[in-house]
């Protein structure tokens, strides 16, 4: 690539910064060197993270920005400190939310269904949508500049999977964990599937509670049910009451005739039901009611089904047959009314499920299912999740609900009646009904030598397959070399909402078929909302596309943005002038690396010495950037984004920029050359270092900048990360350059009030508080000139406060700007006793919190000596703002 050579060889760089050029380069140099490929460094501690798998349902959202931006941070930052750093891309096929889109598809091009097509043309149809989004995830992926490793990925249906997927549900099976069965299970009449209970979403809905009147067969009397469905009670087969209760002791065991349809149902006795509850009788309607259906089981009732698989109403609806349950509903409502048995309609809030996929209300439905049989497979995971051997949940509060929901677990439905998916590996005998389960695909019935087999037409739940992600795409159940080196994983990120979906999923599945937890780490992160704190969604109009906010400002600013704006665990909102702040940030730094460059021509790497006698800037900066290098260290590994976020701003921007930059320019443009190579060394070194850290978060800018800068090395995605370095610790210069600093920003201040412009020389009379001042104000009498622009600098303890000057106090030293015609005196006793005011605040606020037992008793030693000290500075600085207004009052 030629322009990458070029820019390797010139350190002029264009005085704008060009996002869509950089990046589009940049991706492809990284790509074509091979630097995202995991594998090349085998004697180097290995770093894993497997992908969440985006759907291949559509677009990549500003969701999946945040989730894939932090997994690519940690990638980066592992593989810089020398990780063999696995990062594993993939994608899922999301059955019922796939299945659906392609069906939507058919009909709006040629209004033709899945029917129509037959089971394998639809199948080559989705097949060509998967290609076609994948493709898509693909270019998104790298237009955000995330290092994945692409020899290696994976899809949930690739063949590799698919294997895993047999040999889990075959073992599953002859454990005695997999069973088929008639049960009640969430059923979408939309997409005609079942549903497990985690796909089902519960919205309060405004309806109505039915009370209905049965009369007793023997005309002896009746009862009243309530009921939220009237259109289930079609399929009524009992009214059961609580054997205890007086009212109905007399009436167990009679019949009872259900309305409209006439056929006659017992009253039970079962202490499934509360007495004090409503009328105390419920009832029963074992086809269309989980809690129904158990009591059915024990007092042997039928199971009458009065739905087929659409929400229309079948042949055992009598004359609703044919119509809609809710139109139904209303009829049934109206019919009951006419009879005389709709006693009475109270309004009635309740929460209703609903399809997660297609937004349907969810039927209760006796279906006959695959399920998991969960508790043995749960209580493995809680187990070592107790025995502290489990995951570590960032932040730690989620271990909380990740148990509790792993403690009530209920059996999993894991079928689904899809084409598109893991077809499941059972085949029925039409000789003699058995069912054959088995790895490969089965051809004579292993009970009768029958050849008549028919495989199971449904296919598994998604989550089944997403389950087994962290191993399956490793390569099991084979024990590859590469899952022997990068399992188990090291760090799981993704959102808190499928903690239950997914996590808990794969934690499960992982200890059963490893014997190991598939994470080290969970970093839980929120959702990404809206500036007004809403969910996005379509409804709303208030999505963000990712790719939008690349093409306006850059890959580099979204991501500093999206993962320095919240905290583990908790939501984020997105607003368009926090990612204009972050494209100015990196405008910033390529202006300042522009600079530097400007002076570093012709500078070789090999001539970069920041040893030695080295100037009061040079070392504070160095110092800033050993405790920076250190405590963003500290903070990535802690997962905590936001304060590194914070922390490398302020750096770059106040203490690199704005300062050290600034102090330099004395040396770079002075005649001693010693000083000027010191600071190009400095400066060459910091820049260096800086764009490491900033890399990470910010790929594309720091390579261009770094590609330019003296350097060895190909690529700053393999440059070593910056490490704390015990020769750079320098607290006497921290102190020097705070003095200095606070001198510089108080006479700005000053002349700020005074409308006096920096390009006016001032005199400037300071005054030390100690011998320490002293020397360091002597040492640095340059800087003090050059950035005060002083016509007049005089430093000596023994200054007397001039009449008519404007005052500033800072610690350890006094400042007086003899600003003759050019001050204001009320003006400067106005600023004197703001400044007063917020002193005498500081002051008190301070000695509250000392004279507060509590805070004293509890508070580390150091925390109160600082605050004695912070109080001690206060103090003083009150007392000489108080004597100079005294002065000016005279």
């Amino acid at each position: 690539m030629e322009e990458v050579k070029d820019a390797k060889q010139s350190s002029a760089m264009p005085t704008t910064y060009d996002p869509k050029e950089a990046e589009k380069k940049w991706y492809e140099y990284w790509l074509k060197g091979q630097y995202f490929k995991a594998g090349q460094r085998l004697d180097a501690p290995k770093y894993t993270i497997v992908i969440p798998p985006p759907n291949v349902t559509g677009m990549l959202h500003i969701g999946h920005a945040l989730d894939f931006t932090l997994q690519d941070i940690m990638i980066r930052f592992k593989r810089m400190q020398g990780f063999d750093a696995l990062w594993l891309p993939g994608s899922d096929h999301a059955g019922i939310a796939t299945q659906t889109k392609v069906e939507q598809k058919l009909r709006e091009e040629s209004g033709t269904t899945r029917y129509d097509l037959g089971r394998e043309k639809f199948l080559e149809k989705v097949w060509q949508w998967k290609e076609d989004y994948n493709n898509t995830i693909r270019e998104q992926w790298a237009k955000m500049g995330f290092s994945l490793d692409y020899s290696r990925e994976r899809f949930t249906l690739d063949e590799g999977l698919s294997r895993a997927v047999r040999e889990v549900f075959v073992r599953l099976y002859e454990k005695g964990l997999i069973y088929r069965g008639k049960y009640i299970i969430n059923w979408d009449p939309a997409a005609r599937t079942a549903l497990s209970d985690i796909e089902v979403e519960y919205k309060e809905v405004q309806g109505n509670l039915y009370h209905l009147r049965y009369p007793l067969k023997d005309g002896s009397g009746s009862i009243i049910v309530a009921t939220t469905r009237p259109e289930t009670m079609l399929g009524d087969t009992a009214v059961a009451v609580h054997p205890e209760d007086e009212r109905y002791k007399h009436m167990i065991g009679k019949m009872l005739v259900l309305p409209i349809i006439g056929r006659e149902i017992p009253v039970i006795a079962d202490e499934y039901v509360e007495k004090d509850f409503g009328s105390g009788a419920v009832k029963i309607t074992p086809a269309h009611d989980p809690n129904d259906f158990e009591v059915g089981k024990r007092h042997d009732l039928p199971q009458v089904l009065v739905m087929d698989e659409s929400g229309t109403m079948n042949a055992n609806a009598g004359q609703y047959q044919g119509q809609d349950r809710f139109a139904c509903r209303k009829q049934i409502v109206a019919d009951m009314k006419e009879l005389g048995v709709l006693v009475k309609i109270e309004e009635h809030v309740h929460q209703v499920g609903h399809s997660e996929r297609s937004g349907a209300v969810v039927e209760p439905y006796l279906s006959t299912q695959w399920f998991v049989k969960m508790k043995p497979l749960a209580d493995r995971a809680i187990e070592a999740q107790k025995a502290g051997n489990g995951v570590n949940f960032v932040p730690d509060r989620f271990e909380k609900i990740y148990l509790n929901w792993i403690e009530n677990v209920r059996d999993w439905c894991i079928s689904r009646q899809l084409w598109w998916g893991h077809r499941i590996p059972a085949w029925h005998c039409e000789d003699c009904g058995e069912v054959i389960v088995s790895r490969d695909d089965a051809h004579t019935c292993p009970h009768c030598s029958g050849s008549k087999l028919r495989q199971d037409e449904d296919v598994l739940d998604t989550w089944f397959s997403s389950a087994l992600w962290p191993f399956s795409t490793l390569g099991w159940p084979e024990q590859t070399e590469d899952l022997k080196r990068y399992y188990p994983t090291d760090l799981l990120v993704t959102g808190y909402d499928i903690i239950y979906f997914w996590v808990a999923r794969m934690i499960f599945s992982g200890l059963e078929f490893t014997d190991q937890i598939p994470f080290k780490d969970v970093l839980m992160h929120g959702l990404v909302r809206d500036s007004e704190g809403r969910k996005m969604s379509k409804s709303l109009g208030n999505g963000v596309d990712p790719l939008e906010v690349i093409e306006k400002y850059g890959a580099d600013a979204m991501r500093f943005m999206i993962s320095t704006s919240s905290t583990p665990g908790q939501d984020l909102r997105f607003r368009w002038e926090r990612v204009e702040q972050a494209r100015n940030f990196a405008n910033k730094i390529w202006n300042a690396s522009r600079f530097a460059l400007m002076n570093l021509e012709g500078f070789t790497a090999q001539e970069i010495n920041v040893t030695g006698e080295l100037g009061t800037a040079e070392r504070w900066i160095l110092h800033r950037l050993n405790e920076t290098s250190r405590e963003v260290t500290r903070l990535i590994d802690s997962y905590e984004f936001g304060e590194t976020g914070r922390l490398l701003y302020n750096f770059i921007w106040d203490d690199l920029c704005d300062w050290y930059i600034e102090f330099s320019k004395l040396s770079l443009y002075g005649a001693d050359e010693t000083a000027k190579k010191q600071a190009q060394s400095v400066l060459a070194y910091v820049l260096d270092r800086t764009q490491r850290l900033i890399h990470p978060f910010m790929p594309f800018i720091s390579e261009e900048i770094w590609q330019h800068l003296p350097h060895e090395g190909e690529t700053i995605t393999l440059a070593a990360w910056p490490q704390a370095d015990v020769s750079f610790e320098a607290p006497e210069a921290v102190r020097e350059m705070e003095l200095l600093m606070d001198i510089i920003r108080s006479v700005r201040n000053i002349r700020a009030e005074v409308n006096v412009p920096m390009s006016k020389k001032i005199e400037l009379l300071i005054k030390p508080a100690g011998e320490e001042a002293l020397a360091i104000l002597q040492r640095n009498e340059t800087y003090i000139q050059r950035f005060c622009n002083t016509s007049l600098l005089s430093i000596d303890p023994s200054i007397t406060a001039p009449d008519k000057a404007m005052t500033g106090i800072v610690t350890g030293a006094e400042l007086y700007l003899p600003l003759a015609g050019l001050i204001d005196i009320g003006q400067e006793l106005a600023r004197l006793n703001k400044e007063l005011a917020t002193l005498m605040g500081e002051v008190e606020r301070i000695e509250k919190k000392l004279a507060n037992a509590g805070f004293v008793a509890k508070a580390p030693a150091k925390v109160i000596d600082e605050e004695k000290a912070k109080l001690a500075d206060y103090a003083d600085k009150r007392d000489k703002v108080l004597a100079r207004l005294a002065e000016l009052k005279v």
